[in-house]
């Protein structure tokens, strides 16, 4: 479970220069102006603000829409606007054109994700301080509990395809894919990933490989993008259960999430999975010789989010890779502060 901002310019952090007092206030204080597009997302305020007949709303008309108390709500919407995410004029609040673009509940909202950090991420990081003094994960509530409840589970799957999406053409341009004929998505989610690689290559067939709980919203979004007819589910355990075998396999966001020791077990798991002369893409967030602050705020998601997870180095997954048999590793970043490895198993 990651996504950062592409990382500032080396020397700099998120408020600006850390050489300049102002900027140390910035960066001190970027929870507030972190936490006012979160609530705006909770909120609705820019669905709301499409909604209305020309795209604007005085004020009042808007804290009535949204049922906020008076108090603050015309610094709230003047504070969003000072944010670049609205424009106020002759009194009348709309949309900026990216907040319009990305922000909007519908086929082009990238909100999902931050709407889920919202209610996770943004009380774990709450807590930073005790995560780093004891090792331990800070993240209230139950994975499972969670997948069994339908409002956390479509929360949580609309993250993982925030995720996902951005980095899916350049997952694309990794491989010739004319040379495949299936692929698998280990931890796979709903199939958003596999979803629109398929629509991408109506050639391939698909097999997502997730929890079981994740089958019935992988036929619907599978159904949705219209290639559910060649996606199949496959309900399972990492370590317990064998990974579908295909052409191509991929682990996004996954190893992340666990010890060394864990990862090298996926890393043997997929070498078994992958078809002679097949494929296997790996992408997380990876600490290389330079880490930029993205990856290495990745990295603390999954240290207040997880028993053992932690960003890695991609020069150690090129090594559990080629231990486990693999050639031919390729590195190339991705945006959001990930690095996808590519690595061919050798033909028969």
């Amino acid at each position: 479970m990651t996504l950062t901002s592409d990382a500032p310019a080396p020397g700099t952090g998120p408020g600006g220069d850390p050489n300049d007092p102002g900027g140390i206030a910035r960066l001190g204080l970027g929870f507030a102006s972190a936490k006012l597009l979160l609530s705006a997302l909770e909120l609705g305020v820019f669905s709301a603000l499409a909604g209305t007949a020309d795209g604007t709303a005085e004020a009042e008309e808007l804290r009535a829409a949204l049922g906020l108390h008076p108090r603050a709500a015309s610094d709230f919407f003047d504070a969003l606007t000072a944010a670049g995410l609205l424009e106020r004029h002759h009194g009348r609040y709309r949309n900026t054109g990216a907040a319009q673009r990305h922000l909007v509940r519908g086929p082009g909202y990238a909100g999902g994700f931050l709407e889920g950090a919202n209610f996770v991420l943004y009380p774990a990081w709450g807590r930073l301080t005790e995560a780093l003094r004891t090792g331990q994960p800070q993240a209230e509530g139950d994975f499972e509990a969670m997948l069994s409840d339908p409002q956390a589970r479509r929360m949580f799957l609309a993250m993982q395809d925030s995720l996902s999406q951005p980095l899916i053409p350049h997952l694309l341009d990794a491989l010739d894919w004319d040379g495949f004929a299936t692929l698998t998505d280990v931890g796979g989610a709903r199939g958003n990933l596999t979803g629109q690689i398929l629509r991408a290559r109506p050639g391939l067939r698909g097999t997502v490989f997730d929890r079981p709980q994740n089958a019935g919203p992988c036929a619907e979004h599978t159904a949705g993008l219209g290639v559910a007819d060649r996606v199949t589910f496959t309900g399972g355990d990492f370590f317990t259960d064998p990974l579908p075998p295909a052409d191509v396999v991929v682990i996004g966001h996954v190893l992340a999430d666990f010890s060394r020791d864990e990862r090298r077990t996926l890393i043997e798991k997929a070498y078994t999975a992958v078809n002679d002369g097949g494929a296997l893409l790996v992408y997380d967030p990876m600490n290389g010789d330079r880490p930029d602050l993205a990856s290495l705020i990745a990295s603390l998601h999954m240290l207040v989010m997880t028993p053992a997870g932690a960003g890695y180095h991609p020069g150690h997954c090129t090594g559990w890779m080629e231990q486990a048999g693999f050639r031919d590793v390729s590195e190339r970043r991705l945006p959001l502060g990930n690095t996808l490895l590519t690595a061919r198993k050798p033909a028969v």
